[in-house]
């Protein structure tokens, strides 16, 4: 299976979003060839949505996952633990009222 490179991915991805009209900016850059990306979506509310990327076995494909969903300082603290577990880690935040992420319509999956 052939991957794009973390930077890439994230250079698509918020194009995509840009195109929509739905703000979103790099938090941290991480590793630009194979840095894992998370994704928090800021409802404009007090509240967030963490996803990541995981491998389903079964389908042998990447998916996007709602990892937490909480309170705005309590996504921040957990995003603050995973980036001083991995340093290549990128976290991009997208702001959407209407929770409108994009990543299951993208097409960028990999």
């Amino acid at each position: 299976m052939i991957r794009l490179k973390s930077d890439l991915w994230v250079r698509a991805y918020l194009q995509h979003l840009q195109q929509a009209d739905i703000p979103a900016f790099v938090v941290a850059k991480g590793d630009p060839d194979s840095g894992a990306v998370m994704i928090k979506l800021n409802l404009m509310n007090g509240s967030s949505r963490l996803f990541q990327r995981s491998f389903d076995f079964q389908t042998n494909r990447r998916s996007w996952i709602l990892s937490e969903e909480s309170e705005d300082h309590d996504i921040d603290e957990r995003i603050r633990r995973e980036m001083n577990r991995d340093s290549d880690l990128w976290i991009i935040e997208v702001e959407d009222r209407h929770g409108r992420t994009m990543l299951d319509e993208s097409g960028l999956i990999e």
